[in-house]
C-alpha cells in the first residue's frame, strides 16, 4: 500500500497525509492517516474512501502553498481544543516505526 496521499479536499486546511498503520474494524480495513505537517490533524479511513472514493490521490501532489495549506488551517489551529483528541500511535509493523 502507497504511504503517501494528497487530499483532493483540504482536511482541516491541509492536503498532504501519510498513511502510519492499517487495522481492521467491524470486518472493514481501516488506515489511520496522519497529516505530513500537524500531527494534530488525523484521521480514521476506509478502504473504500481511500482508494475507490475519488478523494485521494497516490502520492503527495506538488501544490501551490495556498492550495495545500489553506486559511481553514489557520481557523483550525486557532480554535482547536486539543482535549479528548485521539492521539496518533505508529504499530510495530509500520514502515514509520522506527523503534
Amino acid at each position: 500500500m502507497e504511504n503517501f496521499w494528497t487530499s483532493k479536499k483540504n482536511i482541516n486546511g491541509l492536503r498532504h497525509f501519510v498513511l502510519l498503520n492499517e487495522k481492521k474494524e467491524k470486518e472493514e480495513i481501516i488506515y489511520l492517516m496522519v497529516s505530513v505537517l500537524d500531527s494534530e490533524i488525523n484521521l480514521k479511513i476506509s478502504y473504500e474512501e481511500l482508494i475507490n472514493s475519488g478523494n485521494w490521490s497516490k502520492g503527495w501532489s506538488n501544490l501551490p502553498k495556498l492550495e495545500s495549506i489553506t486559511e481553514e488551517y489557520g481557523i483550525f489551529k486557532s480554535s482547536s481544543k486539543l482535549e479528548g483528541k485521539d492521539g496518533i500511535f505508529v504499530n510495530d509493523d509500520s514502515s514509520f516505526n522506527i523503534s
